[in-house]
């Protein structure tokens, strides 16, 4: 499964705390983590972030994960140590570029062409490729069957290009795709049925954030959004243990469609953990299995960024 949209943290550590009682992160300390442990690309992207860098590099360091034929790889996304293109490298990279304002049309076309050239039958794109086996990855990545389109990545890439308004025949497939496979959703288990489980959400989410149809979007959120409550895909409490999902995983920021879905009492309690949840290294950690040491620490590195993302994002920074 992806874990490019949302983690849930770890508390740990001893934050700092501001006049008003809120938890803010030590952003220096998370600096020095970051330049300890991180890989360059989530250096670039605390650079670009936080500390007024130029987008140049961060398309750069991006686009060294980028093979001859437009997809991405070479451990882009952690879990996956293939130098092949893969569907959840491409997704992380788009994002990055998105997240940071170092949109660059040229990757972004040659992602889209390969998107196009590789895609399922359906429309979208699958998944994960069979190329993945004959490389180190987590153990839960594994080809599906006839390579099936993947709501879940199929969803973020969409909203993602969505977002920077995009037009290109690999998204007007991956829309087609996407609508009736978000309906189903509704449907008694859907969201149990296939590999990735509740990650499937996210696609949904990812999509309906951008997708230019707003009225349509905001009239299927309204049937699927509550989901994310009915079938306990979120923890409401910040201290609940294992791999779990929080409302700021679902609506990180307060334009997020699913911010309706919790009250602001809840969504307080879980940006004061997330914001405890800095450890003493000065780092972020995650609630999900680390498969080995380097993954572990480039996700870290990533994680950290999005955490400091999140906070400012709701004006904790």
């Amino acid at each position: 499964m992806t874990r490019g949209v949302a983690v849930s943290f770890k508390t740990a550590g001893r934050p700092m705390r501001c006049d008003d009682g809120m938890n803010t992160p030590d952003i220096d300390a998370a600096a020095h983590f970051l330049a300890g442990h991180a890989r360059l690309v989530d250096l670039r992207r605390f650079e670009r972030l936080f500390r007024g860098g130029d987008a140049r590099p961060v398309r750069d360091a991006v686009a060294a994960y980028r093979n001859r034929d437009g997809g991405f790889g070479h451990g882009l996304e952690p879990d996956s140590r293939d130098p092949a293109s893969q569907p959840a490298a491409t997704e992380m990279a788009l994002r990055i570029l998105d997240e940071t304002g170092a949109w660059d049309e040229d990757l972004v076309t040659g992602a889209c062409d390969w998107l196009a050239a590789t895609a399922p039958a359906e429309g979208g794109a699958a998944m994960v490729d069979v190329s993945i086996g004959n490389w180190p990855h987590a153990p839960w990545w594994v080809p599906e069957e006839g390579r099936p389109a993947s709501l879940t990545i199929t969803g973020q890439i969409a909203g993602t290009l969505h977002a920077r308004h995009v037009r290109h025949p690999w998204l007007d497939g991956a829309d087609e795709m996407m609508w009736p496979r978000i309906g189903h959703l509704t449907e008694p288990g859907a969201l149990l049925a296939s590999p990735g489980g509740d990650y499937q959400m996210f696609g949904a989410l990812g999509f309906l954030q951008h997708v230019p149809d707003r009225a349509r979007a905001r009239e299927v959120f309204g049937r699927v959004g509550p989901l994310i409550l009915e079938r306990g895909l979120v923890a409401l409490d910040p201290e609940a243990p294992g791999e779990v999902h929080s409302p700021l995983d679902y609506a990180p920021e307060p334009d997020s469609l699913a911010r309706a879905l919790f009250d602001e009492a809840t969504i307080k309690a879980h940006l004061d953990h997330l914001a405890r949840a800095q450890r003493d290294d000065g780092g972020w950690t995650f609630n999900f299995p680390a498969w080995n040491p380097a993954a572990e620490l480039d996700w870290r590195g990533s994680v950290t960024v999005g955490a400091l993302y999140t906070l400012r994002a709701n004006g904790r920074l």
